[in-house]
């Protein structure tokens, strides 16, 4: 797997947006899991916006690894007007983002 594909998808979400990792796995030309999507993610580089990436009900599971990084996470999406439920996950019925652009997961 080139990780510039996954960093070029991951890029594609819009500020304000968040997607799941399932949802970016299959917007790759060899399709991922969202587990294996999230271990790859770990691994980002500056510049690719990691916060708009949480799991498909809106939780944050990077707070497992590291608290602080959950509230990173949280204080990033908040900032670009993300809402969060009562519980603390994303309100994924409001910023869920799902729209790729057909050309990343066409072969033409």
């Amino acid at each position: 797997m080139d990780l510039q594909e996954l960093w070029e998808v991951v890029r594609r979400i819009p500020p304000g947006r968040v997607s799941s990792y399932g949802e970016v796995g299959r917007a790759l030309r060899h399709p991922a899991s969202g587990y294996v999507v999230g271990r790859w993610m770990a691994s980002a580089p500056e510049g690719v916006p990691w916060w708009r990436v949480a799991a498909k009900d809106g939780r944050l599971p990077i707070q497992k690894r590291s608290p602080g990084m959950a509230n990173e996470q949280q204080e990033r999406l908040r900032a670009e007007g993300v809402a969060f439920l009562p519980d603390g996950r994303v309100d994924m019925a409001r910023h869920g983002w799902a729209e790729w652009d057909s050309r990343l997961t066409n072969d033409d």
